[in-house]
């Protein structure tokens, strides 16, 4: 049970991260993103491959695997972000679909449907790290991290230009802002962040493939973000906590058919979503019970 335990609260902590990296995009920059996913996987599979090729130092594979992600999404900010809205949405789905078809045939890369096996324990200052509750310690040191710097910048004239963008993108550029540098940049930075969760995965898990980074999961982080509660720092944890329990609390109901588990828990997501739309669009963490923060 408690090997069990330390299992879930690894995995929460990873998808903390990236609905935290999201939020940052949605709650204070008004971008929807539907390729949250493929970040994760560029992370996971780039640190992967550091380990396995190059070192697996923690401080070699993340960083490596935070300029890859940053580098890819570079392809859907610069020419993504010109446009706005549900534009930007189809250019994310795309990049997303693409993504998954890469994962699938780049065999090289990314080893095809087979996935990558093998990955070493990451080391940390030539110490391997491979036990539950030790890697537990670093994904929360890694999520706390990343809040910090979420946090200090949400709290800059960066973060104050990103929250004009999302309140008025034609306010924001009378006033003299530069909308499509200022969005190209928090893109950038959620996406190299949201490599960190993939390359902690992959070395928690020590095997990778494209299932864990297919639409579903990109789907799955942005309800996290918007059931918590966007532009918030609770919510998106609070989210990620909520919906990485809900398959285990589903499996407790006897009545349940365990085979539709799956197809459960997405009608229950999408209930969620629904509901909290009309009753509470803010999220649950939000003091605005009738919008966002």
């Amino acid at each position: 049970m408690t090997a069990y335990i330390l299992n879930l609260l690894v995995l929460i902590s990873v998808y903390a991260i990236l609905s935290t990296t999201l939020n940052f995009i949605i709650g204070y920059a008004g971008i929807f993103s539907l390729a949250h996913a493929v970040f994760f996987g560029i992370g996971g599979y780039t640190a992967a491959l550091v380990a396995m090729h190059v070192s697996p130092e923690f401080f070699v594979a993340i960083p490596i695997a935070m300029a890859a992600a940053a580098g890819t999404s570079l392809l859907l900010a610069l020419p993504a972000l010109r446009v706005r809205g549900e534009y930007f949405v189809a250019a994310s789905l795309g990049l997303q679909v693409l993504a998954v078809t890469l994962f699938s045939e780049w065999k090289s890369f990314t080893g095809g449907i087979g996935g990558v096996i093998g990955i070493p324990s990451v080391e940390l200052f030539g110490y391997p790290v491979y036990k539950p509750w030790q890697f537990l310690i670093i994904s929360l040191i890694c999520l706390a991290i990343i809040i910090v710097i979420i946090r200090t910048l949400v709290h800059t004239s960066f973060g104050r230009s990103l929250k004009a963008i999302r309140d008025s993108e034609s306010a924001a550029l009378a006033s003299g802002k530069n909308i499509t540098v200022i969005k190209t940049l928090s893109v950038v930075l959620s996406s190299s962040l949201a490599a960190v969760a993939g390359a902690l995965y992959a070395f928690y898990m020590s095997f990778i493939n494209v299932e864990s980074f297919m639409l579903d999961t990109s789907v799955l982080v942005m309800a996290m973000v918007i059931i918590g509660g966007t532009a918030t720092i609770l919510g998106p944890l609070l989210g990620a906590g909520l919906l990485m329990l809900l398959p285990s609390a589903l499996t407790y109901l006897w009545f349940l058919p365990q085979t539709e588990i799956g197809s459960i828990q997405q009608i229950v997501y999408g209930l969620a979503m629904v509901l909290l739309m009309i009753f509470r669009p803010g999220g649950i963490v939000s003091s605005h019970p009738g919008g966002g923060k």
